[in-house]
C-alpha cells in the first residue's frame, strides 16, 4: 500500500539523515558497539544538518517546527541502516526529553539550555526508573528537599538511557515524601554538579552502542531554577508525554521489522537450497507475505497516530495500543525472518541477528506490554 503520510520537504529531509547515517554512523556503528557508547559527535553532527529539536523556538537556534513526521522519518532512517542504537540515542533526545524543556521550561531555562540541545553540545537523558521500582512510578524514593536557593537531591536511578553521555537530565524526585503521586517534582541535574556520579555503563542483550547508566545523587546541591514546571507537578508532566514516547517506540518497532523484512526478502532471492533460491520455498513464501501483511498493517495505523500527534488528538489508549503491537510485531518478525538466514542469522555481523538481539528490549522500556493493556483495558471501562 502506497503510503501518504510524507510531503516533499519529508522526502528531502530523508534523503539528508539518509547520506548522514551512510558517511557518519554505518562505517563506525561495529566500534561503537564495542565501545558500548556513541561519540559526542554524532550529536553535534547531526545538529549541524538540522536533525535535533526540531520544535525548539527560533530564537534559540531551533527550526519551530513541532511536525512529528520529521522524528519519524530520522527513526526510520537508521532502523532501515541496521544502526538502531545510534538512532535510539538520538530520538531520546528529541522525541522523548525535548519536550520537557520546549513545554515545561519558562523563557530562562530555554535560553539557558535549548541552544546546546540543538546543536547537540547538550546531550540530554530522562532519569526515572529507580532500582526497586519500575512501572510503580509514583514510589520512587529519590528525594530533593529544599535549603533556600537549592534543593538538596539524595538517591539512585538506574536504566537510564544516554546516562553516560548526557549533560542535562531530566530527573524525578520526591519533593514532598509524604504523597505519591502530588508529591513528584521534576529537576534538571546538570554534568559537574558536585554529588552527581555515574554508575558502570550497563551490558546490555543488546543495543550496546547506546549507553545505558546508574546515576547516583549524593546531597546533589541544585538550584531551584532548575525546577521544569511547579512542586508537586512531576507526574502530571511525566505522564502527559508518554503518548509521544510510546509513538516513538511503536514507530521503530514497526522500522525495525520493515527493516528486518527487506534484508530478508533480499537473501532469500540470493541464497540456495536443493538447488533452488530458497525464496521458492512454499513456506519462505507464506512466512514472508504473513510478516509484511502485518507490517504494512503497522504502518497505516501508526502514521495515522502520527497525524493525531500532531494534531494534539493522539490518546493515551491509542498510544499504548500502537506500542505493545508494535514491539510485539518487532520481535515476532525479526524471530521469523531470522529463522530463514539460518545459521547466518546468529552472526553478529548480519544485521538481522543485532536486530534480533536490540528487539528484546522494546516491550519493556517506555511501559511494559502489561501495562500497555492495562490502560487499553482502563480505555473500555474495565
Amino acid at each position: 500500500m502506497q503510503r501518504t503520510l510524507f510531503t516533499e520537504d519529508h522526502h528531502l529531509f530523508r534523503d539528508t539523515v539518509r547520506g548522514f547515517v551512510a558517511d557518519q554512523v554505518v562505517p563506525f556503528h561495529d566500534q561503537w558497539d564495542d565501545d558500548g557508547i556513541v561519540p559526542r559527535e554524532l550529536f553535534t553532527g547531526a545538529g549541524k544538518l538540522g536533525m535535533l529539536a526540531f520544535e525548539a523556538p527560533e530564537a534559540h537556534g531551533g527550526a519551530e517546527m513541532a511536525d512529528f513526521r520529521f522524528n519519524q522519518v530520522l527513526l526510520e532512517e537508521f532502523h532501515y541502516a541496521g544502526v538502531a542504537p545510534a538512532g535510539l540515542s538520538i530520538s531520546l533526545h528529541n522525541d522523548i526529553v525535548l519536550p520537557y524543556f520546549t513545554e515545561q521550561a519558562d523563557d530562562e531555562q530555554q535560553a539557558r539550555w535549548l541552544p546546546g540541545i540543538v546543536t547537540g553540545e547538550a546531550i540530554t537523558a530522562v532519569a526515572m526508573t529507580e532500582p526497586s521500582t519500575g512501572s510503580d512510578l509514583a514510589s520512587i524514593g529519590t528525594t530533593a528537599v529544599r535549603d533556600g536557593d537549592h534543593y538538596v537531591v539524595n538517591g539512585a536511578k538506574t536504566f537510564i538511557s544516554n546516562g553516560i553521555n548526557a549533560d542535562l537530565v531530566v530527573t524525578a524526585v520526591k519533593t514532598d515524601p509524604s504523597k505519591r503521586h502530588a508529591g513528584m517534582s521534576l529537576l534538571v541535574i546538570e554534568r559537574g554538579m558536585e554529588g552527581f556520579e555515574r554508575g558502570r555503563n550497563l551490558d546490555k542483550i543488546g543495543m550496546h552502542a547506546q549507553d545505558t547508566a546508574e546515576l547516583h545523587f549524593d546531597d546533589v546541591r541544585v538550584p531551584a531554577g532548575n525546577l521544569l514546571g511547579e512542586e508537586g507537578q512531576g507526574f502530571a508532566i511525566l505522564t502527559a508525554n508518554l503518548a509521544r514516547e510510546r509513538l516513538a517506540i511503536a514507530l521503530s518497532g514497526v522500522a525495525a521489522a520493515r527493516a528486518a523484512l527487506d534484508w530478508t526478502l533480499e537473501y532469500v532471492q540470493q541464497r540456495t537450497a536443493f538447488g533452488k533460491p530458497i525464496g521458492s520455498f512454499q513456506n519462505t513464501k507464506f512466512v514472508l507475505a504473513e510478516c509484511d501483511t502485518e507490517v504494512v498493517l503497522a504502518e497505516s495505523f501508526t502514521d495515522q497516530c502520527v497525524l493525531a500527534l500532531n494534531d494534539g488528538t493522539l490518546s493515551p489508549a491509542d498510544a499504548s495500543r500502537a506500542k505493545w503491537w508494535c514491539t510485539e510485531l518487532q520481535k515476532r518478525v525479526i524471530d521469523r525472518c531470522l529463522q530463514l538466514f539460518g545459521g547466518y542469522g546468529f552472526m553478529r555481523e548480519y544485521p538481522i541477528a543485532r536486530a534480533y538481539a536490540d528487539a528484546r528490549i522494546t516491550t519493556i522500556y517506555g511501559g511494559t506490554t502489561e501495562i500497555m493493556k492495562t490502560i487499553i483495558a482502563k480505555d473500555l471501562g474495565l
